[in-house]
């Protein structure tokens, strides 16, 4: 019963120490989501989110600046990969235009759906089968089949999953991400694709969202705003994936109390936050200028985060499962296309 009725002024000195000991992080976790918007000011074809993953795993190895990283900054990089990870996820659901998105059609809603799950659990599976370490497979098989890094951290924290596994799972879906930004536009031709279709095509297939803006806008603005909206489409199925996990998570938990002592929530709260959200920008309250903002605080927030996560990065851990997940890659990403390239076909 102590547990459960903690002394206030116990209460407010680990607050206080936890924000002590977790400040170097955070300003280090803003100092790399300043550094990757330079990057991808510099290099605008470098996505915000992906140039921060990059810096953070650069940082988790230079000399000089990895033992800051692993030691005194590790709480508020910890702390950045978590929370304002939640915060981020909640910001982006003013940027689902549900009104938008449903214009495109239920046969278009359809194939976004089977996508994701034919992506989902196609790489769930075949990532158990190569005997991939810890939350690896769920982890990779959310990244590839929503919105990359973005989904991988919000269903981390419903699952509970190791940071290293989170970190792991975040390199490869982004350097897929990015390696997609190159790729798919080569074989727009070859696949006898118009722009407007090759633009659902990349909105079906590639993960983050910065990569499909990366990717489609090689084939003009028509191109773009397909594949913005078919995104949008997929990050929309964001909260009833997590929901599901943490329904599953709860399901085999069952009678087991958090640290509060209270069990886990069935719809974790930045979940509810999203939809909530997503609500909110439907009903046309908001003025653009506040949605900009929004955006602008949604990538900030997630850049931050997402370096935190890349500065948990071990590269020689990663690479004792490197082969393994390059085939888990390689695999997804053969699903994801061909299947999106599939449903494009039919709904076009």
């Amino acid at each position: 019963m102590a547990l459960l009725h903690r002394p206030q002024g116990v209460a407010v000195r680990h607050v206080s120490r936890e924000t002590s000991t977790s400040w170097p992080g955070l300003a280090m976790a803003a100092a790399g989501a300043l550094a990757a918007w330079c990057v991808h000011r510099v290099l605008p074809a470098v996505p915000m989110l992906t140039a921060s993953v990059v810096l953070g795993i650069a940082v988790a190895h230079l000399p000089g600046l990895r033992t800051f990283a692993r030691g005194t900054a590790r709480p508020g990089l910890s702390l950045a990969g978590r929370r304002l990870m939640r915060i981020g996820i909640v910001l982006l659901g003013l940027g689902l235009g549900l009104d938008q998105v449903l214009r495109l059609g239920w046969g278009t809603v359809a194939m976004v759906a089977a996508v994701v799950a034919a992506t989902f659990l196609g790489t769930l599976w075949l990532g158990r089968r190569l005997g991939l370490p810890g939350d690896q497979p769920l982890l990779i098989a959310t990244g590839y089949s929503i919105c990359g890094a973005s989904a991988i951290g919000a269903v981390s924290e419903v699952s509970g999953s190791d940071e290293e596994d989170v970190a792991a799972s975040v390199a490869l879906v982004t350097l897929c991400g990015t390696l997609a930004i190159a790729v798919l536009p080569l074989l727009q031709g070859p696949l006898g694709l118009s722009d407007p279709a090759f633009g659902r095509w990349v909105g079906a297939s590639v993960h983050d969202v910065g990569q499909v803006v990366a990717t489609a806008q090689t084939a003009g603005p028509g191109a773009l705003g397909e594949a913005v909206l078919v995104k949008l489409m997929r990050v929309a199925l964001l909260a009833p994936l997590v929901a599901a996990v943490a329904f599953s998570v709860r399901a085999r938990r069952r009678g087991v109390r958090t640290a509060s002592g209270r069990r886990p929530a069935p719809v974790p709260l930045f979940v509810a936050g999203f939809l909530a959200a997503a609500a909110l920008r439907a009903t046309g309250a908001l003025p653009d200028v506040a949605l900009d903002w929004a955006h602008t605080a949604q990538e900030a927030l997630l850049a931050a985060a997402l370096f935190g996560l890349g500065s948990a990065v071990h590269l020689p851990t990663l690479a004792r499962t490197g082969g393994r997940a390059a085939v888990l890659g390689l695999g997804a990403w053969v699903v994801v296309a061909g299947v999106s390239y599939a449903g494009v076909l039919l709904t076009v």
